[in-house]
């Protein structure tokens, strides 16, 4: 089963109940000359570099479903999977279940059943028990959400992925490619909790 869309993806996991990992990821392109319109836009508020950003979406066991949603890096994560479609899909399939990291913590008020964000983070005041609780909570989402990295990681390890010297309006359709060769070799390997090396139908359809 080859996952081409976001709908795709989020048909998918309605119907096997897979819980989405949401993430974003980050690629340096070069900085564009002075004064063209437009320039500040790359420049990312968390690495402060040029940057282009992408959102992957992963199953939890890793494995890349989808990677897309490629924008300038100075935009913030939530107007990313807004502008792409990601919002009106949850909205669609009321079933589906994401985990999310803090940046998309916007995602998860607007859909607090479905989207689980980390927990915001106690006040200097806060006593012992409600810190303790905080941690423990937050350890627990990040446990659920780490597969998600993995995920992450297997496109950064083509080397044009690592740092894209071509131009810039060229990457968008390198991510993409290389997105669909992870999510393949992905559906080929078989996992310690799914021994099987194809993506298929978890529960039988009933005739």
């Amino acid at each position: 089963m080859r996952l081409r869309t976001l709908e795709d993806v989020f048909a998918f996991a309605e119907a096997e109940g897979v819980t989405l990992r949401i993430d974003g990821t980050e690629g340096q392109v070069r900085r564009p000359k002075a004064h063209r319109p437009g320039r500040k836009a790359y420049i990312s508020g968390k690495k402060k570099q040029n940057t282009l950003k992408a959102v992957v979406i992963s199953d939890g066991q890793g494995r890349c479903l989808w990677l897309g949603a490629i924008r300038p890096g100075r935009m913030h994560d939530v107007t990313q999977v807004r502008t792409e479609g990601i919002e009106e899909q949850l909205r669609l399939h009321p079933n589906v279940r994401a985990e999310v990291d803090s940046g998309y913590t916007g995602l998860a008020r607007d859909f607090p059943g479905q989207v689980s964000a980390p927990p915001k983070k106690p006040g200097q005041d806060a006593g012992p028990g409600e810190r303790n609780l905080y941690a423990n909570t937050r350890h627990r989402q990040s446990q659920r959400r780490i597969m998600v990295e993995h995920a992450i990681a297997e496109p950064k390890q083509w080397r044009s992925l690592q740092r894209w010297t071509g131009q810039r309006q060229d990457l968008p359709e390198v991510m993409a490619a290389i997105g669909g060769l992870v999510s393949d070799r992905a559906a080929k390997r078989a996992t310690v909790h799914m021994p099987s090396t194809d993506l298929v139908l978890a529960r039988a359809t009933a005739c």
